[in-house]
């Protein structure tokens, strides 16, 4: 099982020197789990700086040669001293590819070839290695499920649209500016739930009632907050020096948005220091918890290729 070619990387300085360290992200597929998987170990080192490149669909072996002179040119100015090493993240499967992508100077960190060896030893069968085998023929189900949700997020984003709003597993209810549309249109493409999102207005916040058009839906509702200071400055970008984007303004919809979230006791989710993916992570588990009969998507893994 081979995890990691090549020599260790270099020392690239002292935190305070704000060094960029070259990425790679190679696959011959899209290239999202090689970015998702990497950025995830990346993220655990906040003193460094990182110049990120993605290569998607390194389909042949000559391709494949042009990616590893790239990746050598990078190596060469890393032994030359004018730059640090880079880090390379693949996620290849085509054993080609990959063999070709191996004869880099560079150190790679094979994310494919470390896990699916034990599962290959655990299971006794070698696997089909082939590029794209997640938006096969045998994947068409689930794709589609994921695409009749978008546009389902789309159509009802901003509560565009009440039009068949009884398909929505969950609904999302805020005051403007608080993560509503990025939130839906991730549990949308990424897990093929239909989901729609109401704002939060003045006429709204008058009182704790669940506003009418989603009162009958209460059990998919879910209430998104975050703090003042965040509010004020996201929507200070968006309309500079306006009511809209004063302190006092949001203040008072947040403190309403609560009141009604608690009478109704809506599941809430401060989206104030919390990416789209850990908003989502955290809407899936109440899902899961407290609503078992959610319609789910068909069985693959979200996200995509390798």
């Amino acid at each position: 099982m081979r995890g990691m070619s090549n020599a260790a990387l270099p020392p690239v300085g002292a935190p305070d020197d704000r060094t960029v360290v070259p990425v790679f992200f190679l696959s011959d597929s899209t290239g999202i789990s090689a970015e998702i998987m990497g950025n995830a170990l990346l993220i655990q080192f906040p003193e460094l700086s990182f110049d990120r490149t993605l290569v998607p669909f390194i389909a042949t072996v000559e391709m494949a040669r042009e990616v590893v002179a790239q990746l050598d040119e990078a190596m060469a100015a890393a032994r030359a001293g004018t730059a640090a090493a880079p880090l390379v993240f693949c996620t290849a499967v085509v054993d080609e590819v990959r063999a070709e992508l191996f004869r880099t100077t560079a150190p790679v960190i094979d994310l494919f070839g470390m896990h699916m060896a034990r599962v290959e030893e655990l299971l006794g069968v070698r696997g089909l290695r082939e590029a794209r085998r997640l938006h096969g023929v045998g994947d068409v189900r689930r794709y589609n499920d994921r695409m009749a949700a978008v546009e389902f997020a789309i159509e009802h984003d901003d509560g565009q649209t009440f039009r068949a709003i009884e398909r929505a597993d969950v609904i999302l209810l805020a005051p403007s500016r608080c993560g509503k549309t990025p939130t839906a249109m991730y549990l949308a493409l990424q897990h093929g739930l239909f989901v729609a999102n109401y704002p939060l207005v003045d006429e709204d916040l008058e009182s704790t009632d669940l506003p009418r058009p989603v009162r009958e839906h209460a059990a998919k509702c879910f209430g998104l907050s975050t703090t003042v200071t965040r509010l004020a400055r996201v929507r200070q970008e968006r309309r500079p020096n306006s009511r809209y984007a004063s302190e006092a303004q949001c203040r008072f919809e947040l403190r309403q948005a609560a009141a009604m979230y608690d009478r109704h006791r809506l599941p809430t989710i401060d989206t104030s220091s919390s990416s789209v993916e850990e908003i989502a992570a955290v809407v899936l588990q109440t899902l899961k918890r407290t609503r078992p009969g959610t319609r789910r998507p068909a069985s693959g893994t979200p996200g995509g290729n390798p």
